[in-house]
């Protein structure tokens, strides 16, 4: 796979498929790899990349801190992950292009949409992360993450990252960091240095900001309110993806479609043809 280096961060990405471009930002977590959209629940099933890539051009990633693509220790925000994608247009020479998000995801588009709006020609929000579980999961998995960091050093953590194959979703023991610690000997070296304290309030700020509403995180909702960019809205139904936060954005965003149709329905058959048809619309 080719990369890119944006804003010094090493980005993995490819590209599959002809036609107007669709940035695609993956599901899954602290974990999205481009190979989500294949791999992951319910986009295992549903299989997109087996029909979008007829009409448009994917571009899909490793967002930074996930699978391939590097990272840095520093107190995320929506807007860096923003960053990372605006700079792949860039790298691509594409002034506008389609956003696609699954899961979290989603929050990362609707922050694009409003930092960058004439970018954006529509959006698709499939299954978007949110409702009140998903906060207090969220909050609880840094909360194990620095008890571990207390308990057995940064020094601690790369040891484990490096004894393991889980991510921070399934171990929060491991942080955010992880995929990074293990691809990068030099990276790891500097975790391992960081000062603990510095460490502790680092990521404290991050889970706090990014993770501070029983809705959809990212951008506010009277900035959502006021966004001039077509969009999909797709539910989930589950303690991480509440249907209360696909409803969130259908209320807030003022040209979105609701595609009111259960999970269990959307299928392989349904699913692609109803995303495809959203975005030649909107071409």
């Amino acid at each position: 796979m080719p990369t890119v280096t944006i804003d010094g961060i090493q980005t993995e990405y490819r590209l599959v498929g002809e036609g107007p471009p669709l940035l695609m930002f993956s599901p899954g977590g602290f974990n999205a790899v481009a190979d989500n959209w294949s791999d992951l629940g319910v986009y295992r099933r549903i299989r997109l990349l087996d029909e979008l890539p007829r009409r448009h051009t994917c571009i899909l990633f490793d967002r930074r801190e996930s699978g391939r693509s590097g990272g840095r220790v520093e107190r995320l925000t929506w807007a860096h992950y923003v960053e990372q994608g605006r700079g792949l247009l860039d790298h691509l020479d594409i002034e506008r292009a389609h956003l696609m998000g699954g899961c979290v995801g989603c929050s990362v588009v609707a922050s694009f949409a409003v930092a960058y709006p004439a970018r954006v020609a529509s959006m698709v929000l499939y299954s978007p992360a949110g409702g009140a579980r998903y906060r207090m999961t969220s909050r609880a998995r840094f909360e194990r993450h620095l008890a571990f960091v207390e308990e057995e050093g940064l020094g601690g953590v790369v040891e484990l990252a490096r004894s393991s194959e889980d991510g921070f979703s399934k171990d929060p023991r491991l942080g955010p960091w992880v995929s990074v610690i293990r691809n990068d000997p030099g990276f790891a070296e500097r975790y391992a240095d960081y000062d603990p304290e510095a460490y502790r309030i680092l990521v404290t700020g991050l889970s706090r900001a990014m993770f501070d509403r029983d809705s959809v995180p990212g951008p506010e909702p009277e900035d959502l309110m006021l966004l001039d960019v077509p969009a999909l809205v797709v539910p989930g139904n589950d303690g991480s993806h509440a249907t209360s936060a696909a409803h969130y954005l259908h209320e807030c965003l003022p040209r979105a479609e609701y595609w009111d149709v259960p999970v269990e329905e959307q299928t392989a058959t349904s699913a692609p043809s109803r995303i495809a048809g959203f975005l030649e619309a909107h071409a």
